[in-house]
C-alpha cells in the first residue's frame, strides 16, 4: 500500500509496512489527511506528535534516510540520516530525490494521506 507524504508542499510517495500500527494509521487517513508539525532532532530526523497512540511492534532498528517510523507509540519520525533505536516501522519513501532538501533545517509541516 502507498501513502502520499507532503513535506512543506513537496510531494513524495511511501510504501507502507504491514503491521497493526500501519493499519491504525490507514484508518485515520481514511477519515482525511493527517497534518503533523515536525521538529528537527539531532541532525538526522524530524519528529512530531501524532496526537494519538498507535499499536507498537518495536524492534531494534538501524534507520536510513527515507525511513518513516513510530516512536513511543505516538511520535512520527521521518529520517534524512541514520539512527539505531527501538522503533515500529511504518514505511519508506520510494524516491529520495530532494528528500533532505524538502525536510530542510528547521520545523516542517507534513501531510500524510492515502494514495488515490
Amino acid at each position: 500500500m502507498k501513502m502520499h507524504v507532503k513535506v512543506n508542499g513537496q510531494d513524495f510517495t511511501a510504501t507502507l509496512e504491514r503491521n497493526s500500527a500501519v493499519d491504525a494509521l490507514v484508518q485515520r487517513m481514511e477519515e482525511g489527511p493527517v497534518t503533523l508539525q515536525l521538529s528537527d532532532y539531532a541532525g538526522f530526523e524530524k519528529v512530531g506528535s501524532l496526537g494519538q497512540s498507535l499499536p507498537t511492534s518495536n524492534q531494534q532498528t538501524t534507520t536510513q534516510a527515507g525511513d518513516i517510523v513510530l516512536y513511543q507509540g505516538n511520535q512520527i519520525v521521518l529520517f534524512y540520516g541514520s539512527n539505531s533505536w527501538s522503533y515500529t516501522r511504518l514505511g519508506r519513501i520510494d524516491d529520495l530525490t530532494d528528500w533532505e532538501e524538502a525536510l530542510g533545517g528547521g520545523d516542517v509541516t507534513v501531510i500524510l494521506s492515502l494514495e488515490e
